[in-house]
């Protein structure tokens, strides 16, 4: 078929009718804390302060309601109340500098007060729970080689310092292990002392060859004493075998403060140093989940971890109904990132399978929809890739599926290495694995197939738990 070539007189679309406009209408700037009837007195110099941060971080509902006041709906309130008693699997943490950068004049549809002060009627009615959830739905504990050391893949560990955050994200995939105990979930701890699991994590990492990568995680690194955080990374630096450190923070966004310090920036500079000098990629990856938390602060400190010899500073977001799964939502963010604070969009993860998560998890089918629509506007080397985490697989592209049964729900997927507990399995490379999507998106017929096998399905995955 022959094409016929556009001239002056063929009708062709304005400019402006791309789905997707750029520049950002949207304005870089520190949302005024002061509109917040709790934080109307307080000062730049202590709004910038991390031990006031700190210190003035809410932990329950009732400072809540202290720190909003009327802009605190009554409804919404009862709403979190209940969830917190029937349905919440992280307790309340939260920052007042993320506090302020939620739109106080729609807290219900606030996306980031949707997944960090999640409410009983943002749970979907019927599914809220899928009979495949799981506390630990990565099974990080089964692959530890030491407590808090996962080796899941074949050249890259998971180091778990500690198990807390500066907040608490309601969808945390460590929830079974972060945060402090809630009416759902008594939480594990680490049995082994603190230094003697770093002592013992160094020492398998210095025996074992084949791991190059390592990943600095908790919980979050912002909250681990920062000499003992740069002694650890230093260690980590003098093992010939490691060429890649990943410090993991969603702290450089819910309290850039803490980046901002003097001391921190001084011991961030010297791991810098030390990682050029030894030809290690050293970066921070931190956990953005929508443009509204883009601020001048954020900005600020991730440009002086950049100007003092980090190699990168990434996002790896989570996939979130509600919160920015679409591609508008996607697309603002990722630009917010890399204009105004050069933070690369790095992941965008599908959420993970734990407990009472249905309301914030999309399907595979729609996140392959997300990825189609948000290619060929950025930089390919800064558009994000959104991945499903497979358990006892890892990330997968969403376009690898290697068979979707789209009336149930399930995909499945294939791996090409073993994991730390696949050794001696001769079927790992043969298997295929599942994962499985929200049911209210499932067709009608595939929701009656799972509520007439969902009690077994329970039974099933409780025993293989």
């Amino acid at each position: 078929m022959q094409t016929v070539p556009t001239t002056a007189s063929t009708p062709s679309a304005p400019p402006t009718a791309q789905p997707f406009k750029y520049p950002l209408e949207r304005q870089f700037v520190e949302p005024d804390w002061t509109r917040i009837p709790g934080y109307r007195g307080v000062s730049k110099q202590d709004w910038e302060t991390a031990l006031w941060q700190r210190r003035n971080t809410i932990k329950n509902l009732k400072e809540l309601k202290a720190a909003l006041g009327d802009l605190l709906p009554e409804s919404l309130a009862a709403s979190i109340d209940r969830d917190q008693r029937e349905k919440a699997t992280m307790s309340i943490l939260l920052t007042p500098h993320m506090v302020n950068t939620m739109n106080m004049d729609d807290l219900w549809g606030d996306p980031l007060r949707r997944y960090m002060l999640p409410a009983y009627d943002d749970r979907h009615p019927t599914y809220s729970n899928h009979p495949k959830a799981s506390r630990d739905s990565l099974h990080e504990a089964e692959m530890w080689k030491v407590e808090g050391l996962t080796h899941r893949y074949p050249t890259k560990v998971l180091a778990e310092l500690l198990s807390t955050c500066p907040q608490y994200c309601g969808h945390c995939t460590r929830m079974d292990l972060v945060g402090n105990d809630v009416a759902q979930v008594e939480k594990l701890k680490f049995k082994v002392t603190q230094p003697e699991r770093w002592t013992q994590m160094l020492e398998y990492l210095r025996k074992t060859p084949t791991v190059r990568d390592v990943v600095v995680s908790g919980g979050d690194v912002a909250n681990v004493p920062i000499a003992q955080l740069e002694s650890f990374v230093m260690q980590l630096l003098d093992i010939p075998n490691v060429r890649d450190i990943r410090l993991a923070s969603k702290g450089l966004m819910g309290i850039p403060q803490h980046y901002l310090q003097d001391s921190v920036m001084a011991a961030m500079e010297r791991l810098a140093k030390k990682a050029f000098e030894r030809n290690v990629d050293l970066a921070l990856h931190t956990h953005v989940n929508n443009a509204n938390q883009v601020t001048p602060l954020l900005g600020k400190a991730a440009k002086r971890l950049l100007e003092v010899g980090f190699r990168d500073v990434r996002n790896q977001g989570v996939l979130l109904r509600g919160v920015n799964a679409t591609s508008k939502d996607l697309l603002e963010l990722s630009f917010m990132l890399l204009d105004h604070a050069r933070i690369l969009p790095y992941y965008f993860y599908m959420c993970d399978m734990i407990p009472n998560s249905e309301h914030w998890r999309v399907a595979v089918w729609e996140a392959q929809k997300l990825q189609h629509d948000i290619m060929g506007y950025m930089p390919g080397f800064a558009t994000p890739r959104i991945v499903c985490d497979v358990p006892y697989v890892g990330k997968r592209w969403v376009h690898q599926v290697a068979e979707y049964d789209r009336e149930k729900g399930i995909s499945y997927w294939t791996k090409n290495y073993r994991n730390g507990i696949e050794l001696q399995d001769p079927e790992a490379l043969n298997r295929r694995y599942e994962f499985f999507d929200p049911l209210y998106t499932v067709p009608e017929s595939g929701q009656q197939w799972w509520r007439d096998h969902a009690n077994a399905a329970q039974l099933a995955h409780s025993i293989h738990a």
